[in-house]
């Protein structure tokens, strides 16, 4: 897909390592660091492991267009990305954060460049990036996605929290 993408936007990058959002980026001061961990540990704790299927392709931008991304966006899966975001978002309104986005479009990233190229990939180079991934024989079984955990980066340090 992103040797294809490349065709339009030659300066598109792969990403190193493939990740869904359940918030937006958000600075943690020192001090929280461990009664925030602790708190979406007791939140995520009741939460159920299951499957989503990422098999849209999309091209998004971020807030203020100085980066293009192409994802794939969730198609089954939905109902359940929203109900680990509210928990989430409850640990972010303890600490006075800033929430997840009102109406998400949970994707995952593929490729990502520098500026607003999105015009570039939209159009002819979204249908034929569609195309190939419906072309896939077993693409059903190649995107479906099972969640058993959540990761939360702070710095250089990753938390896990397991799926019951």
């Amino acid at each position: 897909l992103v040797s294809h993408a490349r065709t339009y936007v030659p300066s598109l990058a792969a990403m190193e390592e493939f990740h869904l959002s359940l918030s937006q980026c958000v600075v943690l001061r020192y001090h929280w660091i461990e009664p925030f961990v602790r708190s979406l540990r007791e939140r995520l704790a009741a939460c159920h492991r299951f499957f989503c299927v990422a098999d849209q392709v999309k091209v998004y931008t971020n807030q203020n267009k100085t980066r293009t991304f192409i994802g794939l966006e969730v198609s089954a899966g939905h109902f359940q990305l929203l109900e680990l975001v509210s928990e989430v978002d409850s640990v972010l309104e303890e600490f006075d954060l800033p929430t997840f986005y009102k109406d998400p479009s949970f994707h995952i990233s593929l490729a990502w460049c520098v500026g607003d190229l999105s015009g570039r990939l939209e159009g002819q180079c979204l249908r034929e990036l569609q195309d190939i991934v419906d072309g896939f024989e077993e693409s059903a079984f190649l995107l479906r996605i099972q969640w058993e955990q959540i990761r939360c980066k702070s710095g250089n340090k990753y938390f896990s929290f397991p799926l019951r």
